[in-house]
């Protein structure tokens, strides 16, 4: 019985795979549910679970839920505390932690406020307000008179900044205001957030718990990570924050077929792009990123593997790095996926059909996709040139030196090349390689010869050199030499520059001229898009807060089932079954713990609901309001969702708020802490 329901469950995979292309029909949903709060779908929300939220519901909802640099968050107490993903405090982790502290690995507990460490630079926004400001934003628009593609574009990204700007200024200190192109620019709406500016770690796991299984187990499941962390936001008054919207924790969790809502920030996404922009992102603009992070990764782990000074910055580092990697091979195998692409070509004929106008608009599209593809060449070698987080600093330097000495004045500003930091010697000279390789890779596959700077046997080798010759090579020796004033166009990384330069700046020339005009492109197919379909399909993600509903529920993979809840059980078996030094072994801690805790007591669990990056420390939450988990990552197969939401592909994965009262209270013995989730009253 159980193998016929296994192959039952199976089904529909099989046949989605063998579906005649001229079958395929688009969905009601393939646009997703990220649904916006200005404009929630309650009618649905009734006719698919007959629950109907009020005004009341939707208000609790946005003042509780919080926004942080590249996560989201949530307070989950009336004094200020607040909950979110262990990889989403990492940083803040490796900044607090003390000299031979190594908190990354140990973990960090406060047991009382004055143990609880500011987080310089750490901010957390609440949305306060929202306002449509379409007329205004379309009216300044307007009056900018553009008289092409690329003026228009320009005049929408003006009147966005300049509202931002007013708006701003008009709240004053505190708050800060988003005006986002919904739609691509068919609708934009204002938000406004209070911003907290004094934040204090509170709680982190150790690192093998928040990133359990490492980066083997990132975008997979069954799970067992502890990827939560805990934050106080403090008030101006030098005391925790008392705010009436927050989650209280549930005990009793959520069993599998539960309705829950995850209310977050999702970053972006690609579900409005036309079918020839998706070829273009799938033949140039993913391959191109992929490479990049391939090497970088390498490049890094070679780092570490030398023992570094400050081993937990570069790990910190490389966790961001797989992390991405991981998600542009999801991308680049969903875009490969023919069903996927016929199902958005079934969108887009719909869309031809419900809306003439937008026939040309695609048309137009195609067009300025086959220009783009012109530029491959161009693309793969400069695209991803001059990276300010993994670019070489001596090319920095070398642009910096080349563009000051290029303005023809006598007496060149070179500011901007003491600006570059250093980077470790290994780590510079793989980054200058790549990107070396990069380059010489485009005068070969143009046929032109290499000139003399770019020449030698290979990427590396001229990398050596340049390193081991340019004065531009270190902070120090820059400084010096423009001290001296003996810096030189005949050094040789600004030799190097000069090599390429007027290449790369007319491939930035017509790269920023398509971008411009598929900017406005985009905008028009947007305001038709919403035209045609209102807020029935959501607009793409714009890192601002939405909610999402899902259906706690498991299911199949690799000719198996996954269940909807994994348990301690699992957690420690796997420190069994791989080994303490595995990326799966358990800190002594928790062995020394293990007779305490309840190893039924659920770790991760799934639903499908539509999440994607920024939707990190999203809360996820029962009818009631009261946080079931934290949502910190998606599966394997969810990573389509940058294009399309497929409810039966993949899940979005939540750490269960069951584990995280049974840690705090049994392996941490954090007692306080677990009485004020449970009960609001924090510890004098």
């Amino acid at each position: 019985m159980r193998r016929l329901a296994l192959l039952l469950a199976l089904l529909p995979f099989a046949a989605q795979a063998q579906v005649d292309p001229g079958e395929v029909q688009a969905g009601p949903l393939d646009g997703g549910k990220m649904w916006l709060f200005e404009d929630p779908p309650t009618d649905y929300l009734e006719e698919t679970y007959g629950f109907r939220p009020d005004e009341a519901w939707y208000e609790h909802a946005k003042l509780a839920s919080l926004r942080m640099p590249g996560c989201s968050a949530s307070f989950v107490s009336p004094n200020g505390l607040v909950a979110t993903n262990h990889h989403c405090g990492q940083g803040s982790v490796i900044q607090v932690s003390e000299p031979g502290e190594g908190l990354l690995d140990n973990g960090f507990a406060a047991h009382s406020l004055e143990e609880e460490r500011p987080v310089d630079d750490l901010y957390m926004d609440q949305l306060v307000d929202i306002a449509d400001v379409t007329d205004e934003v379309t009216a300044m628009i307007d009056a900018a008179g553009a008289q092409t593609d690329a003026e228009a574009a320009a005049a929408a990204t003006e009147a966005v900044e300049s509202m931002e700007e007013a708006m701003s200024a008009d709240l004053g200190d505190g708050f800060t205001v988003q005006v986002a192109a919904l739609y691509n620019g068919g609708r934009y709406s204002a938000y406004t957030f209070r911003r907290y500016t004094d934040v204090r770690l509170v709680m982190a796991p150790e690192a093998r718990l928040g990133y359990f299984g490492g980066d083997f187990d990132n975008f997979t499941y069954p799970r067992y990570a502890l990827d939560f962390s805990f934050f106080r936001i403090y008030g101006d008054d030098g005391q925790p924050l008392h705010t009436e919207h927050y989650f209280p924790l549930s005990t009793e969790g959520v069993n599998e077929g539960d309705l829950i809502f995850v209310v977050g920030n999702p970053g972006s996404t690609s579900r409005g792009l036309t079918v020839a922009q998706l070829e273009t992102t799938r033949d140039f603009r993913v391959p191109i990123v992929l490479q990049f992070l391939d090497e970088r990764v390498v490049t890094l782990q070679a780092h570490l593997a030398e023992g570094p000074e400050n081993p937990d910055a570069v790990r910190g580092q490389l966790f961001g790095l797989l992390n991405s990697q991981k998600a542009y091979r999801g991308r680049r195998a969903a875009l490969n996926d023919r069903y996927i692409m016929q199902r958005r070509a079934a969108a887009e004929r719909d869309f031809r059909n419900d809306s003439p106008a937008a026939g040309e608009l695609i048309d137009a599209m195609a067009e300025l996709q086959d220009q783009r593809r012109g530029l491959g060449e161009e693309d793969r070698a400069f695209r991803m040139l001059f990276n300010r987080r993994y670019g070489a600093a001596l090319l920095h330097r070398a642009r910096a030196a080349y563009e000051a000495g290029q303005a023809g004045i006598e007496d060149p500003d070179y500011a901007a090349v003491l600006e570059v930091e250093d980077r470790p010697a290994s780590v510079e000279l793989g980054y200058l390689t790549s990107e070396i390789r990069g380059i010489r890779g485009y005068f070969e596959a143009t046929g032109r010869a290499l000139p003399d700077a770019l020449a030698g046997p290979d990427a590396e080798s001229v990398a050596r050199r340049v390193f081991g010759s340019s004065v531009l090579s270190s902070a120090a020796s820059a400084e010096a030499a423009i001290n001296a004033v003996s810096l030189s166009s005949a050094d040789p990384a600004i030799e190097l520059v000069a090599a390429f330069f007027r290449e790369f700046q007319g491939y930035e020339s017509a790269s920023s001229g398509l971008d411009a005009r598929e900017r406005d492109l985009a905008r028009r197919l947007g305001q038709e898009r919403f035209a045609t379909y209102g807020s029935s399909v959501p607009p793409d993600a714009t890192f601002s807060l939405r909610f999402t509903d899902g259906i706690v529920k498991g299911y199949p993979y690799n000719g198996t089932i996954a269940p909807a809840h994994t348990t301690l059980f699992g957690l420690f078996d796997h420190h069994y079954s791989y080994g303490a030094d595995s990326d799966w072994g358990l800190p002594q801690r928790w062995l020394d713990a293990a007779g305490n805790l309840d190893m039924s007591t659920p770790v991760n669990f799934t639903s499908t609901s539509d999440t994607i990056g920024g939707n990190s420390g999203s809360p996820a939450l029962n009818q009631n309001l009261e946080l079931v988990g934290l949502n910190f990552d998606r599966t394997i197969e969810g990573l389509l969702r940058d294009y399309i939401y497929l409810p039966d592909r993949g899940r979005n994965v939540m750490v269960d708020v069951r584990v995280i009262l049974e840690a705090l209270e049994n392996v941490y013995g954090l007692d306080d802490l677990v009485n004020e989730l449970t009960t609001g009253v924090m510890a004098e």
